[in-house]
């Protein structure tokens, strides 16, 4: 049953609020305490650290604290891959299928549109951009009443447009291959004009909600910043040990 402080009109409150529960859920190892072993586990550069902390007028525990942050997000990535794409699961006429493309749309003539997703606009090389589009072009080929885009969360632009494309370096187009902003893509599943926008907003309310019962963990304390000055007090020389202990000059 919908409450008032449920907006979505086109997904099931508890389909969205276990969908969201298992989004977070993915991010379980990035939600653990940091400690010196993980954190360094791709051998940190003391270098760029020392740049950033005087560029970005930062305190040896700010630039530390960025780093974690940064190796969180890089993983989390495919945590905010699997919210957008397995949303799609649960909005009628979609299925996300086990390999290959993202998500599939039956339309109510019975052709098809495959969906490649993107998080952003330039997410894709020159060389992953082809791969893509002669995939779709071979769909297309296949089966000619049915469409593929590129649906891109986070597009230049509220777009549904002919994906221009580069194969080979010469210049290629179909007006059945297209690249599509998330919204727009909302709008022909669900034939709703701000389909995505009731995601967006619905989104941080049910996250404060899962949290407040205690659906979903937070993060954990980080134990960096102790173990480094358990092996220097001076963080940006304990920093530099790690990388270079055992070069020439750098003792204990």
């Amino acid at each position: 049953m919908m409450t008032d402080s449920y907006i979505i009109t086109f997904i099931n409150q508890t389909d969205f609020e276990n969908h969201v529960a298992k989004t977070i859920a993915s991010y379980n190892e990035t939600l653990k305490s940091v400690n010196l072993a993980k954190f360094n586990s791709n051998i940190i550069d003391p270098i760029k650290l020392t740049f950033d902390k005087a560029l970005f007028k930062k305190s040896m525990e700010e630039i530390i604290e960025l780093e974690i942050h940064r190796q969180r997000d890089k993983s989390n990535t495919n945590a905010i891959g699997y919210f957008h794409q397995y949303m799609f699961k649960y909005i009628a006429n979609c299925e996300v299928p086990p390999h290959g493309f993202d998500v599939i749309v039956t339309q109510k003539d019975g052709t098809k549109i495959y969906v490649e997703m993107k998080n952003k606009h330039n997410t894709m090389n020159s060389s992953s951009g082809q791969k893509t589009y002669i995939g779709m072009q071979n769909q297309i080929l296949n089966h000619p009443n049915d469409m593929c885009f590129l649906v891109e969360t986070i597009a230049k632009r509220s777009q549904n447009i002919v994906w221009r494309c580069s194969v080979n370096n010469k210049p290629v187009a179909h007006d059945k291959i297209r690249r599509v902003s998330m919204d727009k893509f909302y709008e022909i599943v669900t034939g709703i004009h701000d389909a995505f926008y009731q995601v967006c907003k619905q989104l941080p309310i049910t996250i404060e909600k899962l949290i407040k019962t205690d659906v979903v963990d937070t993060v954990e304390k980080d134990t960096v910043i102790d173990e480094l000055k358990a092996k220097n007090p001076d963080l940006l020389k304990a920093i530099y040990l790690l990388a270079f202990e055992t070069y020439n000059g750098f003792v204990m």
